[in-house]
């Protein structure tokens, strides 16, 4: 998993990365959870969709062993808007299930959820993308990946990311507990009435499992030979400081964290050759701005 400020590279060391995984024969889906996509641009390729599109090779040789995916976050909430408006409760069941969440769907079926998903709350994001995680861990369609990497969203995003399952965990057991009282008292009224006996509740049986697979994700997080965080950063003040919080965070939480990665270094014996690089690069960008139809329109400042 890479994360970090905004800005710092994030997406270009992940596929960066990522390349170098596949060049060495590993199978590897590199997975962006930012809502602010750049991976098809990182890329040079549309990897938009949700579902896993392979790299073509950028050297022209053979097939690489790469594929990458964004999750389309606003799809999985058109198509919950979708479900919910047209009021089909057999379409919610698949959508939740497809996240991992089918339990939740006899809990909010007589809910109007349509205004909550047009304007989420803080954490949405994060639920779905970890409800990726959760399928890469069930699902056999990604049992061939050997690396998985996780392009993030900003440190913000992330933290609240790496620490959903813990709070989803506690909730979940709250509300086992509650569930499972109320339905021993009623299974108790009834039976003294009816004289049969009692049945396992569906819903805490599948809040149950839910928790499994959390306490699953969880443990990836936190298993050192299996998942590794990288902090990108670049050699400013205000990113250096951020990245610092970011490892106390990190290091409090239990997440392995061995490296650093510092973008954008300047080297010393950087010259006039290295600054024309950056100017034409530059150059290039500002092109790309001025020729574009929604951006050339705009009062243009540029500062140092």
């Amino acid at each position: 998993m890479l994360g970090g400020k905004g800005g710092v590279g994030k997406t270009s060391c992940s596929s960066s990365l990522g390349m170098r995984c596949a060049l060495a024969g590993h199978t590897t889906l590199v997975v962006s959870t930012d809502p602010a996509h750049s991976l098809s641009d990182s890329l040079d390729q549309d990897v938009s969709g949700g579902l896993p599109v392979q790299v073509q090779n950028p050297f022209g040789g053979p097939e690489l062993p790469l594929y990458g995916m964004q999750i389309n976050l606003e799809q999985a909430r058109a198509e919950l808007r979708s479900t919910v408006a047209g009021g089909g409760a057999k379409g919610l069941n698949e959508f939740l299930d497809g996240l991992g969440l089918g339990m939740l769907s006899q809990q909010l079926k007589d809910l109007d959820l349509g205004e909550l998903m047009d304007t989420p709350p803080p954490g949405v994001d994060e639920a779905i993308a970890i409800s990726k995680v959760v399928q890469f861990l069930d699902s056999p369609d990604y049992a061939h990946f050997d690396r998985i990497i996780f392009d993030t969203a900003p440190t913000g995003h992330t933290l609240r990311l790496l620490t959903l399952p813990d709070f989803m965990d506690k909730g979940l057991g709250k509300l086992v507990m509650l569930r499972a009282k109320l339905t021993a008292a009623a299974s108790t009224v009834k039976n003294f009435f009816t004289g049969g006996k009692g049945e396992q509740d569906p819903a805490v049986v599948a809040m149950e499992k839910l928790r499994g697979r959390m306490d699953a994700a969880r443990a990836l997080f936190h298993d050192s030979s299996k998942t590794q965080f990288i902090i990108v950063t670049i050699p400013t003040l205000m990113a250096a400081a951020e990245s610092a919080r970011l490892a106390a965070s990190l290091r409090q939480e239990g997440i392995p964290l061995e490296t650093l990665v510092v973008n954008q270094v300047i080297r010393e014996e950087a010259g006039d050759k290295f600054l024309q690089a950056r100017i034409a690069d530059q150059q290039r960008a500002m092109q790309v701005v001025q020729s574009d139809p929604g951006l050339g329109e705009l009062q243009l400042i540029t500062g140092p």
